[in-house]
């Protein structure tokens, strides 16, 4: 019974990968009529607003510790979308793409410091493979040695903000495979989606009074579409999943089946607005699916 719920988790880990993945061209096209701020504020007060009505009984007899848990995870959650976004303004997405994709090698560092749990050597040999994928699949493709010189060239703040974020996504899944088993998983969800959208509005306001971003917004129907498809699946239904789950699914295997995140959304823009995909992205991929393999097949029987 217990391998079949792992095994459930990590098809459904997936299922919320291939989601976040399709957001890259919803949210693209929706920031040319919407502020990036702005944006975030509706998509996670969509989200608490919508999954309110199922989770009121779940909000009843908490304790302070259980709510203090639940806010807390929810500020690491917004402190990762915020880092990530406010980096990108300053950086390359190819830049972008690499830094974030780091939490893939510190969340098992953060769950051995943390959880005082040393990762499997399979987790370990699955993590090589994947972050020589990134690397790959963050380069525009032209030489091996412009891999390293596209990461290196001009360390800035845009780079130092997205390392940041790949701390706190490192850092939000370790929290949450912490307490999750401890929680009714509707009313974390719903906690850490609340203190999102709430900390967002915050951060908005004072964006706009200190002129550190213009907002503003026309709901075109590309607009409305990316709102429906981010509140309701990238938030709502990933969220849930990923909070009942996380107890069945160790962190670094987490991180690891996170990772195929930006090769989904390479395939959705390849299809979507037509973007190419790189020879150089097709071999991080193929680095990627391999990690991926050897983390889930190596010593399988012990698992």
């Amino acid at each position: 019974m217990k391998l079949n719920i792992k095994y459930k988790a990590e098809a459904f880990f997936l299922l919320n990968t291939l989601i976040w993945g399709g957001t890259f061209v919803v949210v693209k096209n929706a920031l040319s009529d919407f502020s990036p701020s702005l944006f975030v504020t509706y998509r996670f007060a969509i989200a608490a607003l919508l999954i309110f009505p199922f989770v009121i009984k779940s909000l009843k007899n908490v304790s302070p510790v259980r709510w203090k848990e639940a806010i807390i995870l929810g500020v690491l959650l917004y402190l990762g979308f915020a880092a990530q976004t406010i980096g990108l303004r300053y950086t390359t997405a190819t830049k972008s793409a690499f830094f974030t994709g780091t939490f893939v090698v510190l969340t098992p560092l953060f769950q051995a410091l943390i959880e005082k749990k040393i990762p499997k050597k399979e987790h370990i040999a699955g993590i090589v493979f994947v972050f020589i994928g990134i690397i790959f699949l963050s380069s525009k493709g032209t030489s091996y040695l412009d891999i390293f010189y596209e990461l290196g060239e001009n360390f800035n703040l845009g780079d130092f903000l997205t390392l940041v974020c790949a701390v706190f996504f490192a850092l939000y899944i370790v929290y949450l495979d912490m307490i999750s088993a401890k929680h009714d998983f509707k009313f974390l969800t719903f906690v850490q989606i609340s203190v999102t959208a709430l900390i967002g509005f915050i951060v908005m306001q004072l964006f706009h009074f200190s002129n550190v971003e213009t907002i503003h917004y026309t709901f075109s129907g590309g607009v409305i579409l990316a709102l429906i498809y981010t509140a309701l699946l990238a938030t709502i239904v990933t969220t849930l999943l990923q909070t009942k789950y996380q107890q069945y699914v160790t962190p670094t295997k987490t991180g690891i089946i996170f990772s195929l995140e930006p090769i989904f959304a390479a395939v959705a823009a390849y299809f979507i607005i037509e973007e190419t995909i790189t020879y150089f992205g097709f071999i991080g991929s193929l680095f990627i699916f391999t990690g991926l393999l050897v983390s889930e097949l190596w010593n399988r029987e012990k698992n």
